[in-house]
């Protein structure tokens, strides 16, 4: 089968059973795909067909090299394969030539990637698909290629999973425009968006862009490849398994159809990966932009809006991307959102539990880490009162967990001692009935264990980290 010429051809939409056609003896394979008369995908493609040669800048020895790296640094687990990062060098050194040579031939198959859940907030689960370590090598040589061609497509408004771009710059932007008088927005979800990404008219919208059919066809095997389900093959008709270095950019340059809409309509509007704010400066007018928008997402780029969390909503209202939002003398400033902070007090929780097993040195480092991590995220946030209150309460965390492990009243007794409590005193403290939380309240505990100590001892507080930012 060859490759069509037809840059000049305007594709009409065309229904997603539309777009493939499958081949009864190899389920996991497609036939063709007729949304692009430019790319034709078989085992082997015709490479004299190809024009733009986007296939070898890939498969270059220093974007290879780079991607390598890249995979090394990323580190993650294994796919279904069993093979490890550290394994890949190694697999390389004796496969790499014949790795290529496949890929230039077009017979390539990539392994179905390997289904993980992890938790989220509202109870349900977050479906991830991990590929096999070439495969990400593979991915990742793709990305490093194509995102500097999308990168000149993408909308100013648009900042997740992209260069020199992050969270912090999209709520800046969201002040921006608050200040600005917008105070009313849509606050849309798409349901399980990367699990519904319409797979036909993500390639019609790749085909306009990348004219190697061998680079659409590659893409296109690895949205194809399935999934692996406690040891059962699923097959992939749709969406774009979010794990691999490959989905980010994917999921972008889909909803930069949608960005692009919004523009041409005049809307203000911040994009972070798929949570999207759309600005107003009144209830109707928001309102009148969700009515107008929904057909285009759902109809014209098959995706499905979550009408139930989809709102019409003032600013204050508003969870966007942990931040709440508020306005103080008409400037449009950021707070943490409480949702974020029972969040961070369960995962502290956690860390502090009196039952988990955790020494006193690993729980010093994962409670730094947590600490320092969450503040640097949450910093553009006016938080002075909440970062205080919960210093204390991590303090109170600490001091409980450390009376727990003293156990015994023979070791409270001389650890109080030690620690410049009163013998009298010390020895009662040690013999007290009062519950663990009860007794790190207690003002024997905090003069035992002032914050100084802690601070002596290594552990960071909060506000230390918010003075600082």
């Amino acid at each position: 089968m060859k490759a069509t010429e037809g840059d000049n051809l305007k594709h009409s939409q065309l229904l997603s059973e539309d777009y493939l056609q499958m081949v009864p003896a190899e389920q996991r394979e497609y036939a063709e795909v007729c949304v692009s008369p430019k790319m034709a995908e078989t085992d082997s493609t015709d490479t004299n067909q190809q024009r733009e040669g986007l296939l070898e800048q890939i498969l270059g020895r220093d974007n290879l090299n780079r991607a390598y790296k890249q995979v090394k640094r990323n580190k993650g687990a294994g796919g279904i394969d069993g093979m490890q990062v550290d394994e890949l060098l190694p697999f390389l050194k004796e496969n790499k030539d014949k790795l290529v040579q496949s890929l230039r031939d077009g017979k390539y198959r990539p392994q179905p990637v390997r289904r993980v859940e992890i938790p989220k907030e509202n109870g349900k689960t977050r479906k991830l698909g991990i590929p096999t370590v070439v495969d990400r090598l593979i991915q990742q040589a793709i990305c490093q290629v194509l995102s500097p061609i999308f990168e000149k497509q993408f909308s100013n408004n648009s900042f997740g999973f992209r260069p020199k771009r992050s969270a912090h710059d999209a709520l800046k932007r969201c002040q921006t425009n608050i200040t600005e008088g917008y105070k009313w927005v849509v606050d849309m979800d798409l349901e399980k968006y990367f699990d519904t990404v319409n797979q036909s008219r993500l390639i019609q919208i790749l085909s306009e862009t990348i004219k190697d059919g061998r680079v659409i066809s590659l893409i296109h095997k690895f949205l194809r490849a399935g999934v692996m389900v406690e040891g059962m093959f699923e097959d992939s008709p749709k969406g774009v398994p979010q794990g691999g270095p490959l989905s980010p950019l994917l999921g972008n340059i889909m909803l930069n159809e949608c960005d692009h809409e919004l523009e041409r309509r005049g809307h203000r509007f911040v994009r972070y990966a798929d949570d999207l704010l759309i600005f107003c400066k009144s209830k109707r007018a928001a309102a009148r932009a969700l009515n107008h928008i929904l057909p285009y997402i759902e109809e014209k780029l098959f995706l499905k809006v979550n009408r139930e969390k989809t709102q019409v909503a003032h600013v204050k209202q508003v969870k966007y991307l942990g931040y709440g939002f508020y306005i103080y003398k008409g400037e449009g400033r950021l707070k943490v959102h409480p949702g974020s902070v029972r969040k961070f007090r369960d995962k502290i929780r956690e860390i502090t539990g009196r039952s988990n097993g955790m020494g006193i040195e690993a729980r010093k480092s994962r409670l730094n880490q947590m600490i320092r991590g969450w503040m640097n995220y949450f910093k553009l946030a006016d938080a002075r009162k909440l970062i205080q209150s919960l210093d204390e309460w991590i303090r109170s965390r600490i001091r409980m967990v450390t009376w727990k492990r003293w156990k015994k009243v023979r070791t409270r007794f001389e650890n109080l001692k030690r620690l410049g409590i009163k013998e009298e005193q010390a020895w009662m403290w040690a013999n007290t009935r009062k519950g663990y939380w009860r007794t790190a309240h207690s003002p024997i505990l905090s003069r035992a264990l002032p914050n100084e100590r802690f601070k002596r001892a290594g552990y960071l507080s909060l506000m230390e980290c918010y003075s600082a930012k």
